[in-house]
């Protein structure tokens, strides 16, 4: 599709989102990425599945990127990803993005538990498909976001699924909540409000100094999830002397620094310059 067309289309296809089944169907693909795996199995539910990109070229092992979709932990679905799957794997990375089991079928912290065992199956495989199992990277969007920096922060769910910690070099998080009590919006309360400790569901009460290098992006016209959680997890790693980096793109939505990824709509913040940059320096 032209990208007048898609720019034309943006509206829309936000208004569908997590569900991107559209948008990644006419979006354009980058060269030199290629899906080698598609539904790999880390577990025994239908949700458990993982899908991988490669790069086409590579010099030795790749550094590889685990991404998790958003969607208020209620929705999503890998398979609309390709575009970002390609995008991430032309940039040289291993790239993985798992489904994991949503809310109502499960509830904090069992959506978590699903991404560390899909971090153990790349610890595992990994190399099979010419990535590096030890030069990890987790990241995400929104929900998913939040997944990749709470992996990154409490360390009990990657110990627990068995994967040791050192593998993992940095967490990129994207428009993601990390300081979000009161569970005040039916997404939060839905997955969080049965957990008997509110506080240990915030990423922003695990902020150590001895945590992988954070990077946290967000849009400063997102009215979905407020600057409270990229400034206080900024403020809570550098209080303990954590690496941490965040960057604010102004005139970009809670929707936009997803799509900024996908190669009609990277003029509107450099998002994927941004991940990229950050994840070949942390896992040189």
């Amino acid at each position: 599709m032209h990208r007048r067309t898609l720019l034309a289309a943006l509206p829309t296809l936000a208004a569908c989102t997590p569900s991107l089944g559209t948008f990644d169907t006419i979006a354009p693909r980058d060269a030199g990425a290629r899906q080698v795996v598609h539904d790999a199995p880390y577990g025994q539910s239908p949700r458990q599945r993982l899908d991988v990109y490669a790069p086409t070229e590579t010099n030795g092992a790749s550094p590889v990127l685990i991404f998790f979709y958003g969607g208020s932990w209620r929705s999503g679905e890998k398979d609309d990803y390709n575009f970002l799957g390609a995008a991430l794997a032309a940039q040289g990375f291993l790239t993985v993005i798992p489904n994991y089991r949503l809310v109502p079928e499960v509830r904090f912290p069992t959506f978590l538990d699903d991404c560390a065992q899909a971090a153990r199956w790349v610890a595992d495989n990994a190399a099979v498909h010419g990535g590096n199992p030890n030069r990890i990277v987790l990241a995400g969007h929104s929900a998913g976001a939040y997944n990749a920096i709470m992996l990154a922060l409490d360390a009990r769910f990657l110990r627990n699924a068995g994967v040791d910690a050192s593998r993992i070099r940095g967490a990129v998080g994207l428009a993601g909540p990390y300081d979000f009590l009161p569970f005040d919006v039916d997404a939060t309360r839905n997955a969080f409000g049965a957990a008997p400790d509110p506080a240990q569901t915030q990423p922003v009460q695990f902020a150590r100094a001895d945590a992988p290098p954070l990077l946290l992006l967000w849009g400063a016209d997102d009215r979905t999830v407020g600057p409270r959680n990229l400034e206080g997890l900024s403020a809570a790693m550098r209080g303990v002397g954590g690496a941490v980096e965040s960057k604010v793109y102004q005139d970009v939505d809670h929707i936009d620094i997803l799509l900024a990824l996908s190669r009609p709509f990277r003029g509107r913040a450099p998002v994927l310059t941004d991940v990229s940059a950050f994840a070949h320096r942390v896992t040189v």
